[in-house]
């Protein structure tokens, strides 16, 4: 029963964050408990995803160069920024290439049904001499570098990619520590759930007992 309510409350989740929608669900309504079928069977997918990730990439995650995750916005890889760039660069390091390629291989050959969004992340230690005007446009460089590297090299299919920056203004840890702006500087891969928007409500007469479901 605990991770049955976990399943619905993640499930919520995943839906006003990746919609942009709020919901009122009507106990027994057919496209409601079909919207929540459909949503149950993509966890239940992401959840086995998960496990596949652990066990093809159980030495990357014991020696912490990269963190799984299961997040509201979907599945989450996270890497140390430090790892596939040098500091105030965009360029991946050739170090880094083995364990993108290997990350890559799994989301081409078993997690094809999912779409893909790469998020960069960095410190809040200001733009010094690299030549960026700001870390946003660092960690945006940074996302479109992963994004260029999946599609170019590892053959990965555009249409399935995204890629955002959001700079210092994320944060996971402190970043009045070295280790903790270590764990800023980061990209995420994020894995997500196959979810589509809903309609504005009908709000006629004939539909009068039908919930509402109102977008933002």
């Amino acid at each position: 029963m605990k991770n049955q309510f976990f399943k619905v409350t993640l499930i919520g989740l995943i839906v006003l964050s990746l919609s942009g929608c709020t919901f009122i669900f009507q106990k027994g309504r057919r496209s409601d408990q079909q919207k929540i079928d459909e949503l149950s069977a993509q966890l239940d997918e992401l959840s086995r995803s998960k496990s596949l990730l652990e066990s093809k990439l159980g030495q990357e995650i014991n020696d912490k160069q990269i963190k799984l995750q299961m997040m509201e916005k979907g599945l989450v890889i996270t890497v140390v920024g430090d790892l596939i760039f040098d500091s105030g660069k965009a360029k991946i390091r050739p170090e880094a290439v083995g364990l993108l390629n290997k990350v890559a291989g799994i989301l081409k050959d078993n997690m094809s049904q999912f779409n893909v969004g790469i998020e960069g992340h960095t410190d809040n230690v200001p733009i010094q001499r690299s030549g960026w005007k700001s870390n946003w446009e660092l960690s945006t460089a940074r996302s479109l570098s992963v994004l260029h590297f999946l599609v170019n090299e590892e053959g990965i299919s555009p249409e399935r990619l995204s890629a955002i920056g959001y700079g210092e203004y994320r944060p996971v840890d402190s970043n009045d520590t070295k280790s903790g702006r270590m764990q800023n500087r980061r990209v995420e891969i994020v894995i997500l759930p196959n979810t589509t928007k809903v309609k504005p409500a009908v709000t006629s007469q004939e539909e009068s007992n039908e919930p509402v479901e109102n977008l933002k």
